[in-house]
This record gives structure tokens, C-alpha cells and sequence, in this order.
């Protein structure tokens, strides 16, 4: 049973309650589906307390460069307010004209990495004005999660992300999707056995066969994946009975579950 371990849900956007309806439903029309869940931070714990999850790591998106600072005071006052229980990503822009200035800000905020959605946010990640913030995510060793994958565009396929983990080998940066949504197997083959590379199973396990997702895992190595929802898309206990459908191992598990995580953000 999954509640033997300490579970860390790696993945999770939260929204003000004001906000979170339209949020939601914004990308649900992204992604042409219902979200599961409602994307407030008491909806996230209400249902991460019944699914048995110990912590979580939260953030948003901003979609324009006015959005960032906002954003960002939003996700680390929710950290503040639930001490213990949440760990704050950052979010950046790549129109800012005062990334440097973003970034001390986040960081001063107490967050511990940043998100970025170059398919939502509607950039490339190999182009130009993104340096910037590989660059400075780069000096202030900030982990960086990034929607990875989606066969309908052509902002985050391996093409886009490669060179960027070859340049930028210092970088540590986590895929979500298993490194590429709607194109999982593909990317696992592309990515695997890149040092400064790992990958969240977030929105994926719903797509693909247990069998298939097992062999994903074991193509980029249990110490590279993390346990996701991609809440509130999905529910937090339905996510974790697909999980445990995999079939990997106690020690496969434990790491995914949260000893990876753990050493990437330095949760204790």
C-alpha cells in the first residue's frame, strides 16, 4: 500500500479562490478536457489528506510579464499560511524587461525553484529571449519545472529543450509528462541517461498502460522521476492508484514518492 510511504506530490497549480474557477477552466479549454478538481489550496488539501500526501510542491503561470511578481507573492504567502505542508515554485516571463530583478524577487520570497509552460506561455524554450532565465536560474542553483511535450505545437518537443540541457549542464531541470506530453515513449528515448535531467509523471498515467509507463520509468531510471498530479487536473487519489498499477519496486517506489524530490528542493 501506498500510505507505507511518504508521498510528495511534485506537481500542483494552485489559484486564488477568486480566480480559480476561471483558471481552471481556461485550461481545461487548453487541453480540451474537465479538471477533476477546483485549484484552490483548500481543495488541494482536503483531497491530498484523503489521498494519504504528505507535502506538496505548488505553483502558477504567469502568461504576461505584469503577472510574475504577483503571482510569485501569491504562491509564497500560500507556503506561509501552511508551513510544513507546501514547498513554493516560482514563475518568470521570458518579455520581462527586469528578469534579474524577477528572479531576486522570487528568491527573496523563499521560492524554491520556477515554473515555466513554454506551450501556455507561448515560447520556444531554445529561443533567444529565454537565456536570460536559464542563465540566472543557472546562478542562483534554482530547479527548473517545465511542461515538456505536446504534438499540437512546437514550443517544448525534445528538438526545443536538448540543446538547451547540453549548454546549461548545470541546470537541473525536471519534464513534465515524463519529458512530453502525447509523445511519452518518444522523449523517454531522447532524454534518458542526461545527468541535469529528470521527469514528473504527471498528466501521463491516465494516457499510457501501466506496462508502458514502467518501461518509461525504467528507461530514464527510478532516481530520475518524480511522483505528480498536475492537480487540479486530475485527483490526487486516482493518480496514486495509477501509480501503484505500475508495479515497480519498493526502492523504485520510495524514491519516486519522495526521496528524489526531496534532495532536488531540500525538503526535510
Amino acid at each position: 500500500m501506498y500510505k507505507n510511504y511518504t508521498v510528495i506530490d511534485s506537481h500542483c497549480h494552485i489559484y486564488p479562490e477568486k480566480i480559480a474557477s476561471k483558471a481552471v477552466g481556461g485550461t481545461d479549454r487548453f487541453y480540451d478536457i474537465v479538471s477533476k478538481c477546483e485549484g484552490t489550496i483548500e481543495d488541494l488539501l482536503s483531497r491530498g489528506k484523503k489521498a494519504g500526501v504528505d507535502h506538496f510542491i505548488v505553483q502558477s503561470v504567469a502568461t504576461t510579464p505584469h503577472q510574475v511578481r504577483s503571482i510569485n507573492e501569491f504562491i509564497s504567502k500560500s507556503v506561509e499560511e501552511h508551513k510544513g505542508l507546501l514547498t513554493g515554485l516560482g514563475t518568470l516571463h521570458p518579455d520581462s524587461l527586469d528578469q534579474r530583478g524577477d528572479v531576486e524577487h522570487l528568491v527573496s520570497l523563499g521560492l524554491q525553484g520556477v515554473k515555466l509552460h513554454p506551450d501556455i506561455q507561448q515560447f520556444a524554450i531554445d529561443d533567444e529571449r529565454c537565456l536570460k532565465i536559464y542563465d540566472l536560474c543557472d546562478e542562483f542553483k534554482l530547479p527548473i519545472l517545465m511542461h515538456t511535450g505536446d504534438n499540437r505545437y512546437d514550443y517544448s518537443n525534445p528538438n526545443r529543450l536538448l540543446p538547451v540541457l547540453k549548454k546549461y549542464k548545470n541546470l537541473t531541470v525536471i519534464g513534465a509528462h515524463f519529458g512530453g506530453w502525447s509523445m511519452w515513449e518518444d522523449a523517454c528515448k531522447i532524454y534518458a541517461g542526461l545527468p541535469n535531467f529528470y521527469v514528473d509523471c504527471s498528466s501521463s498515467l491516465y494516457a499510457i498502460t501501466p506496462q508502458a509507463a514502467k518501461k518509461v520509468v525504467r528507461t530514464y531510471g527510478a532516481q530520475h522521476v518524480l511522483f505528480a498530479t498536475d492537480y487540479p487536473m486530475w485527483d490526487p487519489s486516482e493518480e496514486i492508484e495509477r501509480f501503484m498499477a505500475i508495479g515497480l519496486t519498493d526502492e523504485e517506489n520510495k524514491m519516486i514518492f519522495s526521496e528524489n524530490v526531496k534532495k532536488l528542493f531540500k525538503i526535510k
